[in-house]
């Protein structure tokens, strides 16, 4: 590692202890997104800031040229109960880091902050270099990523940030939240009056319960469809008319959200409305060159069940980043400084001398 890329990786290190530091849960992130945008400032870049989220452009635009998009996000979940450290207090111990967002996705963003300072005054790169840290990742909010993207241009490549060891996640599993509606008519329990509109929910809850669909992923397997909530009836004596159930079905590659979401319709009697269908699934090619570059370094390709703002990005992306999903969203989250250092070197060994 160069100098001076040691001393952006320090720097990054040090940022992300502030970034701990300073509470940034979802739709909360503004004084995070300061942080962000000071630190590029402070290291030559002319950064941007949209709401609660900040990007920066490489110095030497070439119109001409690929746009390869580095993006990760500030906000985090609520720290559970359970913590046995103080979630904001950014403990450091020998090589370890504990702290709320410190694994996911603090370690990634500052990461390739780190890395686009290193690269983006470079006149030899085969494309051009954007970096955006945003916000509201964690609830899939309409002000993170989605309000960005068309402030960007057009993006050849998105390289997501996120927890995988630095290995690549080629494809990664949509998600389409389905709201269920059966109906039928109200009548008196003790006579055989009505029509129970919670037995017609269970015929339906029984075909998703079975139902397989025909194109199975190699990498991230069949669509996954599960009945998690179940609402009905006012009173003991009273058939319900009306029975209420969500279904939380988690798409691959080979389907789109809106193609689910009709094929549904076509199977269940029950109404069906999705609450979006913009969380798609994603893959890239295990021949693009960036995912040939970091198989040739021992990174091992894989599908993740595990959703990120890669769903909400139409053009081609991989997830990869340091730190272990494992630890996302648990009571003492924590990152290795040497998993930060290692992500670093690791970001710019896939982009130095990159060409799409």
């Amino acid at each position: 590692m160069s100098e001076q890329l040691a001393r952006l990786t320090e720097d990054a290190i040090a940022l992300l202890q502030e970034l701990i530091r300073t509470p940034s849960l979802s739709r909360e992130e503004a004084q995070t997104a300061e942080l962000i945008f000071r630190f590029l400032a402070s290291h030559g870049a002319q950064p941007h800031r949209d709401k609660n989220n900040v990007w920066a452009v490489s110095k030497h635009v070439d119109a001409s040229k690929p746009t390869i998009l580095l993006n990760s996000h500030h906000d985090t979940v609520k720290p559970g109960t359970t913590w046995t450290y103080d979630p904001f207090g950014a403990t450091v111990e020998g090589d370890k880091l504990t702290g709320l967002g410190s694994n996911d996705a603090g370690a990634s963003a500052v990461s390739l902050l780190a890395t686009f300072l290193h690269l983006y005054k470079r006149t030899d790169l085969a494309y051009n270099l954007i970096c955006a840290i945003t916000a509201e990742e964690e609830v899939s909010g309409a002000n993170g990523i989605r309000s960005v993207l068309p402030q960007l241009g057009p993006i050849d490549l998105g390289i997501v940030g996120e927890p995988t060891q630095m290995d690549l996640a080629i494809a990664e599993k949509g998600l389409v939240v389905l709201d269920c509606v059966a109906h039928g008519r109200t009548g008196h329990a003790a006579r055989e009056e009505g029509d129970n509109a919670l037995y017609k929910a269970v015929t339906d809850i029984r075909w998703f319960e079975q139902f397989r669909f025909p194109q199975v992923s190699p990498l991230l397997g069949p669509v996954k469809m599960t009945v998690t909530q179940i609402q009905a009836g006012s009173q003991h004596n009273v058939v319900p008319d009306r029975c209420t159930f969500v279904v939380d079905v988690r798409t691959n590659e080979c389907y789109a959200n809106q193609e689910v979401v009709e094929l549904v319709r076509q199977h269940v009697t029950s109404d069906v409305t999705p609450r979006s269908t913009h969380l798609n699934s994603s893959r890239i090619d295990l021949s693009h060159p960036l995912v040939q570059r970091g198989v040739a370094q021992g990174r091992r390709p894989f599908g993740s069940a595990t959703l990120s703002d890669q769903s909400m990005m139409p053009f081609t992306t991989v997830k990869v980043g340091p730190g272990d999903s494992a630890r996302s969203h648990t009571p003492d989250e924590y990152i290795l400084l040497s998993e930060i250092r290692a992500g670093v070197q690791g970001y710019v060994a896939l982009l130095d001398g990159l060409r799409l």
